[in-house]
C-alpha cells in the first residue's frame, strides 16, 4: 500500500498535478505542517493548530489539488533542523507570499529581513511597511503571518521590550528568541 501511494505521489507529481505538496516536520515545540507551492513555501503551520484546517485552509485559498508530499520539501526540512539545531542563520527558501495581501505582505517581508537574533519593534515594522502609524496592523500581520519561523514575526516586539503576541503562544517565540541569542537551542 505504502508503495503504492509514494508511486501515485511520483505520478502526480512527474505529471505536475500537485499544486500544494506537503509534509510535517518534528520541531523542539511539536510538529509542524509545512506546505509548499510551484513558486515556493506558502505555509508553516505550528504545533498549535490543528493541521485538517490547516490543509482545509490551503485547499480552499490556494488549490485543491493538495497532496502529502514530503520529498518536495526535503530543502525545507532539513533547513528548519538545522535552525532548531542552531546551525542556521539564515533561511535559503523561496516564498510563495499568496496567502498575505497589501499591507500585511509588506510588513511580513519587512520581519522577513531581521537578521537572526536581532528583534523590531511593531512600530519599526510598520515604518518599514510603509506606514509608520500603523502599528496595529503590523500586530495583525504578524498574527496572520502564514510563514512563521521562516518569516521570523517572534523577532518582533513591543516598543518596550515586552514579547506582544505569537500564534505558537508566548512560551514558543521566548524560546526561539532566547535560542537565536545564545546561537544554540
Amino acid at each position: 500500500m505504502k508503495a503504492s501511494l509514494e508511486h501515485l505521489t511520483e505520478r502526480a507529481t512527474a505529471e505536475g498535478l500537485i499544486d500544494v505538496a506537503y509534509t510535517t516536520v518534528d520541531s523542539p515545540f511539536g510538529p509542524l505542517l509545512i506546505a509548499t507551492t510551484p513558486r515556493g513555501l506558502v505555509k508553516v503551520s505550528l504545533p498549535n493548530y490543528d493541521p485538517g484546517e490547516t490543509l482545509e485552509d490551503l485547499a480552499t485559498r490556494v488549490s485543491p489539488r493538495v497532496l502529502e508530499a514530503p520529498a518536495q520539501l526535503d530543502d525545507v526540512r532539513r533547513q528548519l533542523d538545522l535552525y532548531f539545531e542552531g546551525s542556521l542563520r539564515e533561511f535559503d527558501l523561496r516564498l510563495d507570499w499568496q496567502l498575505s495581501k497589501g499591507f500585511r505582505r509588506r510588513a511580513l517581508r519587512a520581519i522577513d529581513r531581521i537578521p537572526y537574533g536581532r528583534t523590531r519593534s511593531y512600530t519599526q515594522i510598520a515604518a518599514s511597511a510603509g506606514n509608520e502609524r500603523a502599528v496595529r496592523a503590523a500586530g495583525t500581520a504578524c498574527g496572520s503571518n502564514p510563514i512563521p519561523i521562516v518569516v521570523p514575526c517572534h523577532r518582533v516586539l513591543r516598543s518596550g521590550g515586552a514579547l506582544g503576541g505569537y500564534g505558537g503562544g508566548l512560551p514558543m517565540k521566548e524560546a526561539l528568541l532566547e535560542m537565536e541569542r545564545a546561537g544554540k537551542p
